[in-house]
C-alpha cells in the first residue's frame, strides 16, 4: 500500500473513511456525515481532549465530514483544506444552506439586532462564512437573526486582488501554533488565510504548501508575493527587501528585512528549501 498522509486522509487503526477501503488498514470503514461549523472558531486537535495539541482551526460556516463522534468529540475532515482531526461536537451542526458571504475584515461583530449599541453576540474571524437571508439598512441578517454590519462582508465568490495586503493586516497578531485568526496564527496559517482571501487554493501546512503552491523561483529575482520556504517555516515577500511572516522569534506576525531573516534562520540551522512564485 502507498503510505497516505494522515493529516489529509481520514484513517486511524480503529476507523477510516469508506473511500479509503483497500488503501489503508482499519478495523472498520464508514461513510461520513456532513456537518458545518456553528461557532466562530472551532479548534482542530490531534486527540479528543482540550489539552491535546492544536493542529488547526475551522471557522464558522466551514463544512466538515464527520466519521466518528464519541464523548463530546467529533473526528472528521474539513472540506476547505482536507485537514483531519478532532473538534468539539458542540461546535458542529447539521449542514445548512450554502453560504452567501464571508467576513473580509480581521474580525466582525454580530449583533442581536440592527443597532451597534447592542452587546455583540459573536466576534467572527476573517474567512467565516455566513448565509445572509436579508438586508436591514446597514446590516446583513442571517436566518438565525445575527445582524452583521454589511461593511465587514463580501460575497462568497469575491476575491481580494493582493494577498500580501491581506497578510499585512495581521501584523502584530500573536504567534499561535495551529491558529488561523487575528487572535493568533502560525506561519502557514497566515499564508493559507491570505491566499484563500484571494481565491487561491492553499493546503494547511508549510511542507504541503511548498509542494502545491506556485512555481519555482529564486532569491535573485525575489518580488512581492513570492513565498520562501524552510523546513517547517514559510514567509511571504512583501518586496525584494522585506518579508512578512508569523514566527516564534518575534512571537507575532512581523515585517523583517529579508537578508536578516535568512541569515538569522540559517544560524539556527535551517536553510531555504524553495522560493515559489504564486501565479
Amino acid at each position: 500500500m502507498v503510505a497516505l498522509d494522515p493529516r489529509v486522509n481520514p484513517f486511524r487503526p480503529e476507523i477510516a473513511a469508506k473511500h479509503l477501503e483497500g488503501q489503508v488498514e482499519a478495523k472498520r470503514f464508514v461513510e461520513g456525515i456532513r456537518h458545518q461549523v456553528i461557532e466562530p472558531i472551532a479548534t482542530l486537535r490531534r486527540a479528543p481532549s482540550h489539552d491535546a495539541r492544536l493542529d488547526s482551526e475551522a471557522l464558522l460556516g466551514e463544512r466538515v465530514t464527520v466519521y466518528e463522534t464519541t464523548e463530546g468529540w467529533a473526528w472528521g475532515q474539513l472540506e476547505a483544506d482536507g485537514y483531519v482531526g478532532w473538534l468539539s461536537a458542540n461546535a458542529l451542526g447539521p449542514g445548512g444552506p450554502a453560504p452567501t458571504h464571508k467576513v473580509a475584515a480581521l474580525r466582525a461583530f454580530a449583533f442581536p439586532g440592527p443597532d451597534i449599541k447592542l452587546p455583540p453576540i459573536a466576534a467572527l474571524p476573517m474567512g467565516a462564512r455566513l448565509t445572509i437571508a436579508r438586508l436591514d439598512e446597514r446590516f446583513a441578517v442571517t436566518a438565525s437573526g445575527w445582524h452583521v454590519p454589511e461593511v465587514y462582508l463580501m460575497p462568497i465568490k469575491s476575491r481580494r486582488s493582493d494577498f500580501v495586503a491581506v497578510a499585512e493586516q495581521f501584523v502584530g497578531t500573536p504567534y499561535l501554533w495551529g491558529g488561523k485568526t487575528s487572535l493568533g496564527l502560525d506561519c502557514s496559517g497566515l499564508v493559507q488565510v491570505s491566499l484563500q482571501a484571494a481565491g487561491i487554493t492553499c493546503p494547511r501546512d508549510s511542507d504541503m504548501q511548498e509542494l502545491a503552491v506556485g512555481k519555482l523561483s529564486s532569491l535573485a529575482s525575489l518580488r512581492r508575493g513570492d513565498l520562501l520556504f524552510w523546513k517547517d517555516h514559510v514567509a511571504i515577500a512583501r518586496d525584494p527587501e522585506t518579508l512578512i511572516h508569523a514566527n516564534a522569534y518575534h512571537m507575532m506576525v512581523a515585517f523583517e528585512p529579508s537578508m536578516e531573516a535568512i541569515a538569522r534562520i540559517k544560524v539556527a540551522g535551517n536553510e531555504i528549501t524553495a522560493v515559489k512564485r504564486v501565479i
